[in-house]
């Protein structure tokens, strides 16, 4: 939901900033390991007891994160890139939750099964569209240029972050937030379902433009 706004006032700097590394020498891919290593970290130090540390890591995974297209445009984007950098992002979101299932298994568990399953259904909305778009040629750049089409929804990245901020700081509260957190989820999924149905109502009409 806010995605689009953020990256409107982040973009310049991003791609100021993008543009440095790539004269440097830094490549696209080396940035989105790099963001997923430090993803993975902060990961790791959420299920060693230390989620407070691990906000560090996280920050600056997406940051890298967002580096790492601003680099692919001041070179030359891949369609490896894009799918390397999707399946990053997929791998970070799910190892989060993760690991606080790890850290109190007894507390934490049921509540993780249920934002884990709404991760993936929601992920799959979203891929599942983006392959439909992709098919008939849709194009949009409101959530910054992207190798996949992005849609819209009721939680975006930026949201996801911001809970995954909110766990770190106040991680005995995991169970209730990631419960109410999947609920939102299951539903911007479900909403997306039913804009597919409008986009793409058949395949022998032209998609709705959206």
């Amino acid at each position: 939901m806010l995605d689009a706004s953020i990256r409107r006032l982040i973009d310049p700097t991003l791609d100021r900033q993008g543009a440095a590394l790539a004269r440097l020498g830094v490549g696209a891919n080396a940035v989105t390991a790099l963001g997923l290593v430090l993803g993975l970290a902060a990961a790791g130090l959420i299920a060693a007891g230390a989620p407070g540390w691990a906000l560090v890591p996280l920050i600056l995974s997406r940051l890298a994160d967002g580096l790492d297209g601003a680099v692919a445009r001041a070179t030359r984007p891949t369609a490896f890139g894009g799918y390397l950098d999707i399946a990053a992002d997929f791998l970070f979101y799910g190892a989060v939750p993760m690991a606080f299932v790890w850290l109190d298994p007894a507390a934490n568990g049921a509540a993780g099964a249920f934002l884990l399953t709404s991760f993936y259904f929601n992920g799959t909305s979203f891929l599942g569209f983006a392959i439909l778009a992709e098919k008939r040629r849709m194009r949009t750049d409101v959530r910054g240029v992207k190798s996949l089409y992005f849609t819209g929804g009721l939680l975006e990245g930026s949201e996801t972050i911001g809970f995954f901020v909110l766990l770190c700081l106040v991680p005995d509260w995991f169970a209730p937030l990631a419960w109410i957190f999947g609920a939102l989820c299951f539903v911007t999924g479900a909403l997306r379902l039913v804009l597919a149905r409008r986009v793409f109502p058949d395949d022998t009409k032209e998609p709705t433009e959206i």
